[in-house]
């Protein structure tokens, strides 16, 4: 994807991201922070900040669009997001027909980081067609990811990090008397009772490199995702979890 000039001239990294930004306004009085910056682009819809994008999923105050492939999206999305599974030119119209033709609906979108142009072509488009409440979380899912957002993978994301990715570590969440009849290969057990709980002290995790890709899976949906918000808070910022069952995890693996 191309590049543009970015407004206010903020450098966006994965790892380090918005140190500064020019012209950063409080986000309903609260103190400005790394949480409440935008990339203060001036463009045919508004952008939303990280703050903004969380409350935006905890009240389900609008629909979330990932405006990714589904490639993208199978490695890893925001939770809840949508995708829209359309070429770009026909994009406008998928959207339309997810919102069932009502154009008032609040819309975000988001995609692969500041630089991405997807989401700023397919805002555009939108407004021009007449969407009247579109905003973007342009600095996309690195950042996302990076200030500690949780991140869903898909099965065939799963299947393709086995089949070509031999750096990745799994976290198996189930207790350790599952664990021992069987997992995906060369994965660590981490009980996600006991690390919800805190009492797991020390994470059977790298530490020669927090820039690893973590692939958390439990029991079920419910107790990855706890896992997942456990270890946004902690060091290693490339985590996804499985919102399915191990289950699948493990058979998709003793399958390849």
């Amino acid at each position: 994807m191309g590049r543009r000039p970015m407004r206010g001239a903020i450098c966006v990294m994965a790892s380090m991201v918005l140190a500064q930004a020019a012209g950063l306004a409080p986000a309903r009085g609260e103190p400005a922070s790394i949480y409440h910056a935008t990339l203060a682009e001036q463009g045919k819809t508004a952008e939303i900040s990280t703050d903004e994008m969380r409350r935006v999923l905890a009240q389900s105050s609008a629909t979330v669009i990932d405006t990714r492939t589904r490639a993208e999206f199978d490695a890893g999305h925001i939770p809840g997001a949508h995708l829209l599974g359309a070429p770009p030119a026909e994009a406008v119209a998928a959207v339309t027909r997810l919102v069932a033709g009502d154009k008032s609906k609040a819309l975000v979108l988001y995609c692969n980081g500041p630089f991405c142009q997807a989401s700023r072509r397919l805002a555009d488009g939108l407004a021009e067609s007449g969407f009247g409440n579109v905003r973007r979380y342009q600095l996309g899912l690195p950042v996302w990811r990076a200030l500690g957002g949780p991140v869903a993978i898909e099965i065939g994301g799963i299947a393709r990090i086995i089949s070509a990715d031999r750096t990745a570590v799994f976290l198996d969440g189930r207790p350790a008397a599952d664990f021992a009849r069987g997992s995906v290969a060369a994965a660590h057990n981490a009980p996600a009772e006991d690390l919800t709980s805190g009492a797991l002290k020390k994470l059977p995790l790298p530490d020669d490199d927090f820039n690893r890709r973590i692939v958390v899976f439990a029991r079920d949906g419910v107790q990855a995702r706890a896992m997942a918000d456990v270890l946004g808070t902690r060091p290693w910022h490339n985590v996804s979890f499985f919102a399915g069952s191990g289950d699948e995890v493990i058979a998709l693996a003793a399958g390849q």
